[in-house]
């Protein structure tokens, strides 16, 4: 407990110098964030730094030492992965910045990079959990799935990382939710350590919190009005990280509880696209289920601060993230 609380406290100092280093770079460069035309709330984001995410990517990378050995492979692949991912992101934000357009990798490529590392990853994981070993949350039972946890872990991580991905829409949206995410996972396996059921667990949970105090240091320069912007470089690692640390930890099915509110983002935007589809098929019309998708933009349109939705999301995340560890009491 005294290491986790140590890294944490180490990881907000080292990603409090990185964040000084990385915007004076990213100033200096003119990395802007080029803002959406239909959204115009935001125009006068336009401009804002972008590729914050290194603020909290460096610190973990710093402070691995503390945390790998020969005997943890796992947290290793979990590392690995989701730097690939944030490599993947920088590709898109670099091709925004270069263009001066919102838009960064096409579909395909992006489809092509996120799952060619998801298909890496649940090879891997079948691998080292040929049994599919999963925790069941509010029943409190590890079953086994065998060799359907390879797709589980593919499906999964390609969801997680475009759930976050559409949730940083918002100033210190995804960076809240992340954090307020990886503190109760952190919890959770802080509980399930004693007893000795989940391999590396020390290390995932070490891992979790480094990732909080560096979120926790990110969140001072994004939120509102955000500095930053963690841009797809950040959003990708983030989403990328929390489901590989949730899958290899067992506590898999958490990312659906626990990260309810990123489900709602992507359920949000997957309705709105399907409806619009459906009607203008029907009637020639497209129609739309929300002002705009995903859903805090719709609460946006309503009429609702950034601050607002914000606190929404995160006191939802906190409320279900305390149900989760009281289940386990």
């Amino acid at each position: 407990m005294q290491k986790v609380v140590f890294l944490f406290l180490i990881s907000f100092l080292v990603s409090l110098a990185a964040a000084l280093v990385v915007l004076k770079i990213l100033r200096k460069l003119r990395v802007g964030q080029a803002i959406l035309h239909h959204v115009e709330l935001h125009k006068q984001k336009s401009g804002t730094p972008t590729m914050g995410g290194f603020i909290f990517i460096l610190p973990t990378l710093v402070l691995l030492p503390f945390v790998l050995n020969r005997d943890t492979p796992m947290s290793l692949i979990v590392i690995l992965a989701s730097v690939g991912y944030a490599i993947l992101g920088f590709l898109d934000d670099f091709i925004k910045v270069r263009t001066g357009k919102n838009l960064g990798l096409r579909a395909y490529q992006k489809i092509i990079g996120q799952g060619g590392i998801a298909i890496l990853v649940a090879v891997f994981a079948y691998m080292i959990n040929p049994e599919g070993r999963l925790f069941i949350p509010f029943a409190n039972i590890f079953i086994d799935i065998g060799f359907f946890i390879a797709p589980l872990v593919f499906v999964a991580l390609v969801a997680a990382t475009n759930s976050v991905n559409l949730t940083d829409g918002l100033d210190g949206l995804a960076a809240s939710v992340s954090f307020i995410y990886l503190f109760f996972l952190g919890a959770i396996m802080l509980i399930l350590s004693s007893q000795n059921l989940v391999p590396e667990i020390d290390a995932f949970l070490q891992i979790a919190s480094i990732s909080c105090g560096a979120l926790m240091c990110f969140l001072l320069f994004n939120t509102n009005k955000a500095a930053v912007f963690m841009g797809d470089t950040g959003s990708l690692y983030l989403g990328s990280l929390i489901a590989l640390l949730s899958l290899f930890s067992y506590l898999g099915l958490f990312l659906i509880v626990l990260g309810i509110m990123f489900v709602v983002s992507s359920i949000s935007d997957i309705l709105q696209v399907a409806y619009f589809k459906y009607s203008r098929r029907k009637t020639g019309e497209g129609k739309r289920i929300f002002l705009m998708a995903p859903l805090h933009h719709h609460l946006e349109k309503k009429g609702w601060a950034e601050a607002r939705i914000v606190w929404l999301y995160s006191a939802i995340t906190i409320l279900v993230g305390m149900v989760c560890v009281l289940s386990l009491i």
